[in-house]
């Protein structure tokens, strides 16, 4: 009687919890000028695998074509695109690409968005990898200047504030900072994805283990060399405040001015918008992403209390051109929302109490409907429970299900009279 692997029931009190995360989340963002909007939870097949969502692309869920009959379900079984039409969209950047295509006109020049929701992926089950989760994103399309990037961290770390997360920091590159890197080292362009996949490990293998993984993919020695040679140099103590002078140093030298301008424009504007004394930017040269229609920016967020990043983004300035034949900039913010709400410690809302009426069997209906719809007039939250042997379980599991509050109800009281305690 499990739900399927990977997927999960979620209880009333966890959904409360849930949906207070997301309330707050929502409330930052719309305050920062996003406009909220909603996309099917399915997308054209020729879509989703058009080759623009990279390994999730191999994750997806496909939806069977109507109508196809068992002989028919045989002839298609090697043609992916035969048995399907349809899919279960893999994450929101996809269908808003589409979406904008679709309703440009109907939009301002620069469109700021916010999309939350559930996503699917055929992942391998395991702990805090689920293949049914929660996206929260936020997207600014129509504007290629370091305003659209700066907008999104603003929001985001003013969203884990609201959130009591506050010292998050954003771990930001440049797609095409690692491909000038790459190049500079030598690396030929047909090898630079695997090489980029190797560089990605390079916080689990380090520089060592990363030398000597590319040397085994056969990548090109004279460039792996130099890799290394680069990946061992002395360090500094300069990669911190944020800055240009401290991205030039985490580089080698000649990085192109215009990408470096770019970056050093964030976080100016970020340092700005964000009411802090220190730039809550880390400029991480080997930050990869693995997202294949990463153009530019890329970014994640860390949280002190955790290892692991609690959100990410980037810029993917080709994918809008895909579907409308036009280029359009875009930028995106992706919060990690079951990651996130497992960190999160918010208070029960103030504004209304949950009430628990415990009554006797023997109070009439009519009476017990009239009490919690005066309780409810005045803003309550109410449950009807009858008195059961166990008392003290009942009140228990109210207050584990997010009840504040209760009162006895015997026959022919009055609502006035009710006698409200606190159940802690």
């Amino acid at each position: 009687m499990n739900p399927p692997r990977g997927m999960r029931d979620i209880l009333p009190a966890d959904k409360a919890r849930r949906e207070r995360v997301l309330s707050v989340i929502r409330q930052r963002y719309l305050a920062h000028g996003f406009d909220e909007i909603e996309t099917p939870v399915v997308e054209e097949y020729d879509r989703l695998h058009a080759g623009i969502g990279g390994d999730n692309e191999k994750l997806s869920y496909n939806v069977l074509r109507r109508g196809l009959d068992a002989d028919g379900i045989r002839a298609a079984a090697d043609d992916p695109a035969a048995l399907s039409d349809l899919g279960l969209r893999y994450d929101l950047t996809v269908p808003l690409s589409r979406f904008y295509a679709s309703n440009r006109a109907q939009l301002p020049g620069v469109f700021r968005a916010i999309q939350i929701g559930p996503v699917w992926r055929a992942e391998r089950p395991q702990k805090g990898r689920y293949r049914q989760f929660v996206q929260c994103d936020i997207d600014i399309m129509g504007d290629e200047s370091s305003r659209a990037e700066a907008e999104l961290m603003v929001a985001s770390l003013d969203a884990l504030d609201a959130l009591g997360l506050g010292g998050a920091t954003v771990r930001i590159n440049d797609r095409r900072i690692l491909d000038w890197m790459l190049d500079a080292f030598g690396f030929p362009v047909d090898e630079r994805p695997g090489v980029l996949i190797t560089i990605d490990k390079l916080d689990k293998i380090g520089p060592a283990g990363v030398a000597a993984e590319l040397r085994e993919r056969g990548a090109a020695a004279s460039a792996v060399d130099a890799f290394e040679a680069f990946l061992l140099r002395p360090q500094t103590d300069d990669l911190v405040p944020f800055g240009e002078k401290q991205i030039r140093g985490a580089l080698p030298d000649g990085a192109p001015d215009e990408i470096l301008g770019h970056l050093v424009g964030i976080g100016d504007a970020v340092a700005a918008g964000s009411g802090r004394t220190d730039i809550p930017l880390v400029f991480d040269p080997f930050l990869v992403r693995g997202m294949g229609y990463y153009t530019g920016t890329i970014f994640e967020l860390a949280h002190p209390s955790v290892p692991y990043s609690i959100g990410g983004g980037g810029r993917y300035d080709g994918m809008i051109g895909r579907f409308l034949g036009q280029q359009v900039p875009a930028v995106g913010f992706s919060l990690g929302f079951e990651r996130l709400v497992d960190l999160v410690t918010l208070a029960e809302d103030d504004a209304a109490q949950a009430i628990v009426l415990v009554h006797d069997k023997d109070v009439p209906v009519a009476e017990l409907v009239a009490h919690k719809a005066a309780l409810i007039a005045q803003g309550s939250r109410v449950r009807l429970e009858q008195r059961v042997k166990n008392f003290k379980a009942l009140l228990e599991r109210s207050a584990a299900d997010g009840y504040t509050a209760f009162a006895t109800v015997s026959a022919g009281a009055a609502s006035d009279s009710l006698e409200i305690k606190p159940l802690s």
